[in-house]
């Protein structure tokens, strides 16, 4: 159903939702250097990807993802729901035949850019408003279908002579929404509601098909928004004392919803393939969209400006978000770039004047002393250091189960439980704690991970060792 006047009251809540939202559905999207030809930007789409049901027993990644949350409602309130994914769009150059027609090619060369093949996404919505009540028993289920489709773009010299033509093909995709909301006993009037989101497509990928074929008939970074006409969410993440035990009973799968808008506000969820906390917020230093969260904006903004012409040519030629960023950068004033520097969000009031101690240059505590000089520390070697878990030796090289266990952990650890993974190293922290860093099998970043020495880590009675021959 629609409700022109609710429709019309949301959208501003909505909108700021979608700022934060954009972060998640556009994380991985072209990473720096922005260049199709990085190979940063050999993998992309790391988050929120929702693959053909056929092709599932190949990889790690799920056909679909399920949202559950708290909401107290007022009568006849209204539930506005937001899909929002990108559907990957396969991109081809071809060039003018002297002889007439088209021949693919791998690079087109303009004097602005240079045109290479590329998948492009595209933005999908699947939005609709619903009365709360209509959610009771089986609820409700809409259909998801996009046709496919294939786009031809001449392209032209700056004298407007014919070079070529790209041309874009968009696979059919196909899912469904399901929507459903049972009454909670108890002395509060709330509800549980369950959003599951499913790829439907009967897409049968052949023999030794890889990602890269799966993903334009994938819903891709697929997250939820959801609004309420009248009542609020209960926040999944620090919920009251008396909805904890319902907070509890809540399964997300492959997302994790937390309450978006300002502090104060709860009628406005956004449910995230990355985990964020309550009430996220773009910082407000931020020139514009990055698409690298990982990095820092200073420093993906001076990196860009290093960049070389022909290596602008080809980011404009990649992608348009990756020539904007090209732009965005380069047309930074000063004052904007100084800005990102950093911000100090809070102070405190110093009641008690400092009080000057004198500390030898031979004291660990002196700031020219170094604390710990790990590669002076022939007591520890992360590569070679060994735990004893369930009375059998795990080291780097072992392969073990992951159960991460709920008092130290979030949510993104939680959706490994079960998986198994490769441990890298064995490292102890200056509490005489220690850490398992490992890779997860099955990751098709696992390589690129530890490249940069980047890992998951985990306790030695958060896995369980493999038997192994």
């Amino acid at each position: 159903m629609t409700d022109p006047a609710f429709a019309a009251a949301v959208e501003p809540r909505l909108a700021a939702a979608r700022q934060i939202a954009d972060a998640v559905l556009f994380e991985g999207y072209v990473l720096y250097p922005y260049r199709a030809s990085a190979a940063k930007n050999r993998l992309r789409w790391q988050f929120g990807v929702l693959v053909p049901p056929a092709f599932g027993p190949a990889t790690t990644e799920p056909s679909a993802q399920r949202t559950e949350c708290l909401l107290e409602t007022k009568p006849d309130a209204l539930l506005a729901v937001e899909l929002r994914f990108l559907h990957a769009q396969r991109r081809t150059v071809e060039r003018t035949r002297a002889s007439g027609g088209f021949e693919p090619v791998e690079r087109l060369e303009l004097a602005d850019r240079v045109l290479v093949p590329w998948d492009e996404g595209v933005e999908e919505r699947v939005e609709l408003i619903v009365p709360v009540d209509e959610l009771a028993g089986n609820g409700i289920t809409l259909p998801i279908r996009r046709p496919n489709r294939t786009a031809m773009e001449q392209v032209r010299d700056a004298d407007g002579r014919p070079l070529g033509r790209l041309v874009r093909r968009r696979e059919r995709l196909e899912g469904v929404l399901r929507l459903s909301a049972v009454e909670l006993p108890g002395p509060y009037p709330v509800r549980r509601l369950t959003a599951l989101v499913e790829n439907t497509s009967e897409w049968r990928p052949a023999e030794n098909a890889d990602r890269e074929a799966a993903l334009p008939r994938s819903l891709v970074s697929a997250h939820l928004l959801l609004a309420l006409s009248a009542g609020s969410f209960v926040s999944m993440t620090d919920p009251p004392e008396w909805a904890a035990p319902a907070v509890a009973e809540c399964r997300n799968l492959h997302t994790w919803p937390v309450l978006a808008g300002p502090p104060g506000q709860a009628d406005v969820l956004l449910s995230s393939p990355i985990i964020l906390s309550d009430h996220p917020q773009v910082a407000p230093e931020s020139p514009g969209t990055l698409y690298d969260a990982t990095e820092i904006d200073e420093i993906l903004a001076l990196r860009t400006t290093t960049l070389t012409e022909e290596e602008k040519r080809e980011a404009r030629g990649t992608d348009e978000r990756a020539g904007a960023v090209i732009d965005l950068a380069d047309s930074m004033p000063p004052e904007i770039m100084e800005r990102l520097h950093g911000a100090v969000r809070a102070l405190r009031e110093v009641t008690e004047p400092a009080i000057d101690v004198p500390v030898a240059e031979d004291d660990p505590l002196h700031p020219r002393t170094p604390w710990w000089d790990p590669a002076a520390d022939r007591a520890v070697d992360p590569t070679r250091d060994r735990v004893v878990v369930d009375g059998r030796s795990v080291g780097a090289g072992s392969r073990v189960v992951l159960k991460p266990g709920l008092r130290r952990t979030d949510a993104q650890d939680l959706f490994l439980h079960g998986r198994t993974a490769l441990v890298e190293a064995v490292l102890h922290d200056v509490d005489g704690s220690v850490h398992l860093a490992v890779t997860i099998d099955g990751d098709p970043g696992a390589d690129l991970w530890r490249a940069q020495g980047r890992f998951r880590y985990f306790q030695p009675d958060e896995v369980t060792p493999v038997d192994e021959p």
